[in-house]
């Protein structure tokens, strides 16, 4: 079964869409897009890092990932608003990355499809990395679901309970560089905020408690998948801008059925 290219894509999009969608709840609760998006871009120069020392793309995007969130951390606060530095960090870790891949001499490299992803190339091995995230951005959310949504309700209600919401933040952090890297092969560094994003943004008004919410927006992230390869393969247009694009219909759907009943935060 696993022969069938397709089936490969299908199984990448849906595991994806599995890592996603706890995370995007909490991404969107917390008005956390642009830290997405800015963990998304460093993520370019994170495939730089790991072809120059012939390292795993895995393991150098987790890295990069992650020094990126400790570099925001330690700045913010320091007179600059959030979205600001976030902004900065973005498009500044977008460039450098984009930079670094044009000083690598002697690799062949197809810098658009780490930028939108593809999908249909994804092979065996990229499936055991893509499950594997999945399954471990999974779990962790499972494992710390309660505490995180008392960080996200309230620092000081978590603080008054015995929780640290630094370290909840950690975890987050540590979910969303997981799932940037097992996803730069399925959507590319450009599309992954919009599939952490949409997804959460079209179950929220159908969702009545959080943890619907986080089932409806996997659920609909699993159909973009679907959806967006049979509408690739039909009309000849590339595979993650149409997943994307079946996300926003169902976000553009949802919001005018959905939103009229209860919402989940």
């Amino acid at each position: 079964m696993l022969d069938d290219f397709m089936v490969r894509a299908i199984l990448a999009g849906i595991g994806v869409a599995l890592a996603a969608a706890p995370l995007g709840c909490f991404v969107v609760w917390r008005r956390m897009a642009y830290f997405g998006d800015a963990t998304a871009h460093a993520a370019i120069l994170g495939v730089a890092i790991s072809l120059a020392f012939q390292m795993s793309i895995f393991v150098g995007t987790v890295s990069v990932a992650l020094a990126m969130a400790m570099v925001v951390t330690a700045i913010s606060g320091r007179g600059y608003a959030m979205d600001t530095i976030l902004g900065v960090l973005a498009h500044s870790s977008l460039a450098f990355g984009l930079v670094a891949v044009s000083f690598l001499s002697g690799i062949r490299i197809d810098l658009m499809a780490y930028l939108f992803g593809d999908i249909l190339a994804v092979s065996r091995t990229d499936l055991v990395v893509i499950w594997g995230g999945a399954a471990l951005v999974v779990a962790l959310i499972a494992w710390r679901w309660s505490s995180l949504l008392t960080s996200t309700l309230s620092e000081e209600l978590a603080y008054s309970g015995g929780l640290n919401p630094r370290r909840e933040q950690l975890i987050l952090t540590l979910s969303l560089a997981i799932t940037v890297a097992v996803a730069i092969k399925v959507v590319g560094v450009l599309l992954i905020a919009a599939m952490l994003i949409i997804p959460a943004a079209a179950a929220r008004g159908l969702a009545r408690t959080p943890e619907a919410m986080a089932v409806i927006a996997a659920g609909i992230g699993a159909f973009s998948a679907v959806a967006g390869l049979r509408g690739a393969y039909v009309f000849d247009t590339p595979a993650g801008p149409s997943i994307v694009c079946v996300a926003a219909l169902c976000f553009a759907v949802f919001g005018m059925f959905g939103w009229r009943g209860g919402r989940s935060g």
